[in-house]
């Protein structure tokens, strides 16, 4: 029986940088207008710009395989402090209306998808941190 290879030899990505950074754009434009989502971002975000070039090369390394995203998501979201799971249902609305509006339907499925995955593990995060005490990790030592 032959096995397949876990990776392809060759990856072919479905969305360019260029699409990327313009989903991003597009979205933020649309999260600094949102009387729910606005708020929330702007206690955190002051250079516009550079979380956005932050957010897209996040995207890049997860649709296009590139590597020059460093960052720890969860974390980021655990330690704003007004970020609520109840956020991310409202956050994919509005990232699906704007995928659904500048891509075609095959890549703007292939986004959603994975923008629901990792969203819900956000979500599932910080409802779990919201129920569990917080906890020094175990000493190791005697």
């Amino acid at each position: 029986m032959e096995h397949l290879p876990l990776v392809p030899a060759r990856f072919t990505p479905l969305l360019s940088a260029p699409e990327i950074d313009m989903i991003v754009s597009q979205f933020y434009a649309r999260v600094r207008q949102h009387p729910e989502l606005g708020p929330v971002f702007a206690s955190h975000v002051t250079d516009w710009t550079a979380h956005e070039a932050k957010i897209a090369s996040f995207w890049r390394n997860v649709l296009m395989r590139e590597r020059g995203y460093s960052g720890n998501p969860m974390q980021k979201h655990l330690d704003a402090g007004n970020v609520h799971a109840e956020h991310f249902v409202t956050w994919l609305d509005l990232f699906d209306e704007v995928l659904n509006s500048a891509l075609d339907e095959t890549k703007a499925q292939h986004w959603s998808m994975l923008a629901h995955r990792i969203g819900q593990s956000l979500r599932f995060g910080l409802e779990y941190a919201s129920v569990q005490p917080r906890q020094d990790p175990p000493s190791l030592t005697l």
